[in-house]
């Protein structure tokens, strides 16, 4: 029943962290990442220009249709639902990318939107959400999109990640999490995490107790960021070494 499909109580089964639907769910991501890479020259100009504009407007739908089903089940707040979250930044920034197509917010798409949206498929927050409730559909389909962007306007649009902005990207978020973490203070969120780690288990866990577990933010989140660039810097340095290669 339709009911069923946005109840806030619902009893079509948890989540299950790594379960048959949450691999399947990764799966598909992976898949269509995989399609637009290996069929990267098959976009002319209009084809191009739609699937900008379609992706644009996907991720508007996920993240719209979420802040509209939190409040109709009285869950919405602003302590929890304010577009501060990585994501949600990430998607109601997307113009900047898709429409403007800008070099500089693709470059902090490609490392720290791309690690937001990773990290959240990775331990979604669905609790008792399963497959094919509203909101498992949509957290994947919408996490799923912000990939999806960057790596459209990496393999088809020819974007690059260069290793001299990652010093900016760090800049810029480092200062949105003390923002954050200054919002927090003042309303009672915890928005980033900078007041505790999330109720359902996450890798957050692992890092030790509050405050210690930033730090240790700071540094995997360098690391992965770094993790991201060496494909480009060992494609970099083989070109050196053969004349005429083009990246």
């Amino acid at each position: 029943m339709i009911s069923d499909f946005f109840a806030r109580d619902y009893a079509g089964g948890a989540f299950v962290l790594f379960g048959r639907q949450h691999l399947a769910a990764l799966g598909l991501v992976g898949l269509v990442c995989l399609l637009i890479i290996l069929f990267r020259g098959y976009w002319n100009g209009r084809a191009k220009a739609a699937t900008r504009w379609g992706l644009l407007a996907l991720i508007y739908l996920c993240e719209g249709s979420w802040q509209v089903w939190m409040w109709a089940i009285g869950e919405w707040s602003i302590q929890g639902m304010l577009p501060l979250w990585l994501c949600s930044v990430t998607s109601w920034s997307m113009p900047l990318l898709l429409v403007w197509r800008s070099d500089r917010y693709y470059q902090w798409a490609y490392s720290m939107g791309v690690l937001g949206a990773v990290m959240a498929l990775l331990t979604p927050d669905l609790m008792q959400y399963g497959f094919p409730h509203f909101r498992f559909i949509e957290f994947f389909t919408l996490h799923g999109l912000l990939i999806v962007a960057v790596v459209y306007m990496t393999a088809v649009e020819g974007f690059r990640p260069r290793l001299r902005s990652l010093p900016w990207v760090i800049l810029v978020t480092n200062l949105y999490w003390v923002f954050c973490a200054w919002v927090n203070a003042q309303i009672g969120s915890n928005y980033l995490y900078t007041q505790g780690k999330l109720p359902t288990p996450s890798l957050l866990d692992y890092l030790g107790p509050h405050p210690w577990y930033l730090l240790w933010m700071e540094g995997i989140g360098i690391g992965l960021c770094l993790l991201l660039y060496l494909p480009w810097a060992i494609r970099g340095a083989r070109q050196k070494k053969v004349p005429g290669a083009v990246l």
